[in-house]
Order: structure tokens, then C-alpha cells, then sequence
């Protein structure tokens, strides 16, 4: 398909500060919910978000965890040096590898203060754990890629212990406030298993048990995938053409029962969430991947699903190459990167509706919602802020049907 060409200014929208979530509701499912379909709007409660669902839905969501992502060191001057995880370098990328490492790691980081850390030097923190104190140091090894080691001296502790015990909740930039302890258990869904994000998928904090029993006692099917969630999801566009817009890489697993169970529900695929809908689309351009041999890696850089081609596989085809040459390798997991850029002019090959909460102006996101709902897009965000729903990750949320 030919790229068309996108006018950011056309995808901007006044979200005054007043609008934006701080703090999130004293219970999760207490939220407003904005219900979208054949271009009519209804505002209810996320409780209600069982009955819109048809009984033959299969619900797709993101079972990463957040880690406590900044970690924060003081120099013997005393100059207070932060340093924030983006993606592990050494020994291994794949991040639940690497969050069982017992053993130096390295990651590359955004540091805070960074011109008061000398090249080389160690920093060290004193750690409480299980009744003891461990000593992690961190040592600047290459200032330009911003990459730091870490070593601890206990070798019977993994590094996801490591963080769990010293880091700090990694909360968006936009909340403009210090993490608190309510923080950590909400700023994680229920369902978190599989640490390593470093950013909530925000759209399934609204999720309880009581929601999942309810959602259960209907019928709905339910499956997860993994998308490791990169700080890069609040970097805003600042490219003059939007498809120059450098997007973030993040990390993919999925298991071969959730490729099963969206071929046999291709007609009937929820996301919950942007980042499930990514992984969701990216596996069906990994099939395509498979099918046109170009390759067995997981990996879709952004602009490929815009590359110009006479026929393209059905969603049945793609996923079954994937079936096919998991069964052929004997994997029970895939795992992989994604780029993808989904924005307006690109056609949903698996997802028919989403779950998501309101995301900023002018961002990666909003240019996903309006792939889904069109020009009707402004007038959803127009009706939630007249209606005073609460903006961004800890704010209401939405079921979108694609147009």
C-alpha cells in the first residue's frame, strides 16, 4: 500500500492538566467507560464492560509486569544519580532471561545527572533483603550508548529480586509526582506474571477478579500474549513527517496455545490495550514473514506491513504459518521484536475491538486510535473530556469497535 501522509496537527487535541489522572480510583473497577460502536457513543461504568462483550469473544491481554524500573544512586559527593532501564545489552537481550541473572548485567539506561557521573566510576547502594543487605553497584561502561553494569554481591539473588528490593515504581513523566507506595500494586494489572516492562499496559488496570468472574460465567474465552512494554510508548512525535518518528523496539512471547486460540477465534478478537493490539498485528505480519520466506526471525520493523505487495495472506493463513513452523521447530514459545507503526490508512487484520484508556495528544497512540475509529476519533475525545472522564494511564477507559 501506498504511505499517506500525515499532518500531526490534524491528531492534536487540548487535554487540559485538570484532565489527567494523578492518582488512581479508590477500586479499579469504579472507572467510566466509553462505549464506541457503529458510530455511537454510550458512557457507562468498566463494570458493565461483561455485558458489551459479545459471548463469543476472545479477550487478548498483556501479562507483562512492570519492574521498578529507576533505581536511584548517590555519589560520595552526595549528587543524587538516577538511572532508568530501557533494554538489557549483556549477557543476554531477552529480558526474562536476564531478570534470572544471578550474575553482572548490563542495560542500557537514561541517566539522570549524568554529567556528575565520571566515566568508570562505581556507584553503590546498600540493599535490605530477607533480613540481610546486599550491595549492588552500578558502573557507567559506555557513556554515548548510556550503558551501565551492574553487580551485586550475593549470588543466590536474582536481578529481578535485585530491583524488586531497591527500584522505584517507573511512573509516566506526565503525572509530575513522586511514586508512592499505593503505586505499586496499581500501577500493575492482576493478571502481571512476566516481568520486564517498564510502563503498565495501562487499559487492564481497570480489570478485577470480579470482572474475570463475571467475563468467565459468560462464555468469553481469554488469552495472553507478552509485549514487554519500553519507555518509548510516551516519547512524542517530534518528526515533521510522522513516519520518520523513530519507534520504540519492544519484546514479544508467545505461546503456541494463544496462536491456537485466536485461529480458531479469528472473527472475534479483543484487545486489551494498544501493546496487545501490537503484538496481535505484528504476529500476523510474522506470518506473512514465514509465508513470502523472508526469514524465520520475529522481528517487524514499523513500515513493513506498508510495503507494497499484490495479494496479501488471510489472518487464517498467516497464523497458521506461525502454527505450522512452531509445530515443525517444536516451540512451545516465540519471541521476537516489534516496531510496528500503526496509524491511519492501515487495515486491522485481527483485531475487531479494543479496550484502551485516553491517550495523549499528538502521540503514536492517538494515531492508532484514529486508524481504528477514523474521523469519529475527535468526537470520542471531545464527549469524554465534556463528560469529565479522567485522562491517561490512571484514568477511565474505553471499548472501541473498529469502523
Amino acid at each position: 500500500m501506498q504511505i499517506p501522509a500525515i499532518d500531526l496537527r490534524d491528531y492534536e487535541y487540548t487535554l487540559p492538566e485538570e484532565k489527567i489522572a494523578k492518582h488512581p480510583l479508590a477500586k479499579r473497577d469504579a472507572s467510566k467507560l466509553l462505549h464506541y460502536k457503529d458510530g455511537q457513543i454510550s458512557h457507562l461504568n468498566f463494570g458493565a464492560i461483561p455485558d458489551l462483550l459479545p459471548a463469543d469473544t476472545l479477550l487478548v491481554y498483556n501479562d507483562t509486569k512492570v519492574i521498578p524500573a529507576r533505581l536511584i544512586f548517590q555519589r560520595e559527593t552526595g549528587a543524587r544519580i538516577e538511572i532508568f532501564l530501557l533494554q538489557p545489552t549483556s549477557p543476554t537481550t531477552v529480558i526474562p532471561e536476564i531478570m534470572l541473572a544471578k550474575h553482572p548485567v548490563v542495560w542500557e539506561t537514561m541517566i539522570g545527572n549524568a554529567k556528575k557521573w565520571k566515566d568508570g566510576e562505581v556507584l553503590y547502594g546498600q540493599i535490605p533483603f530477607e533480613g540481610s543487605t546486599i550491595t549492588l553497584q552500578a558502573k557507567l561502561i559506555d557513556r554515548e550508548t548510556r550503558k551501565v553494569e551492574f553487580t551485586w554481591d550475593n549470588t543466590d539473588v536474582a536481578f529481578v529480586d535485585v530491583v524488586e528490593a531497591s527500584g522505584e515504581v517507573p511512573l509516566p513523566p506526565y503525572l509530575n509526582r513522586k511514586p508512592i507506595e499505593e503505586d505499586k500494586s496499581r500501577y500493575q494489572t492482576v493478571y502481571s506474571s512476566k516481568e520486564g516492562a517498564v510502563a503498565a499496559p495501562t487499559a487492564g488496570l481497570h480489570f478485577t477478579s470480579e470482572v474475570f468472574e463475571r467475563l468467565r460465567n459468560k462464555g468469553i474465552k481469554e488469552a495472553q500474549v507478552t509485549l514487554h512494554v519500553s519507555a518509548g510508548t510516551f516519547q512524542p512525535i517530534k518528526a515533521s513527517q510522522v513516519t520518520d518518528h523513530p519507534m520504540h523496539s519492544e519484546q514479544i512471547h508467545v505461546n503456541r496455545e494463544t496462536v491456537e486460540k485466536i485461529l480458531l477465534d479469528l472473527e472475534h478478537v479483543v484487545a486489551v490495550g494498544t501493546t496487545s493490539v501490537r503484538t496481535l498485528e505484528s504476529l500476523y505480519w510474522y506470518g506473512v514473514k514465514l509465508l513470502e520466506k523472508k526469514g524465520t526471525e520475529l522481528k517487524i520493523d514499523k513500515l513493513f506491513p506498508y510495503e507494497v505487495r499484490e495479494i496479501l495472506p488471510s489472518a487464517k493463513a498467516s497464523y497458521g504459518a506461525i502454527l505450522s513452523y512452531m509445530k515443525e521447530m517444536e516451540l512451545d514459545t516465540i519471541m521476537g521484536t516489534t516496531e510496528i507503526f500503526i496509524f491511519p490508512g492501515y487495515e486491522f487484520k485481527i483485531v475487531k475491538g479494543l479496550i484502551t484508556n485516553f491517550h495523549q495528544p499528538g502521540s503514536t497512540l492517538i494515531l492508532l486510535i484514529a486508524t481504528i475509529l477514523g474521523e469519529d476519533w475527535k468526537r470520542v475525545y471531545g464527549e469524554a473530556l465534556e463528560n469529565d472522564y479522567r485522562f491517561l494511564s490512571y484514568g477511565d477507559s474505553s471499548l472501541l469497535w473498529i469502523r
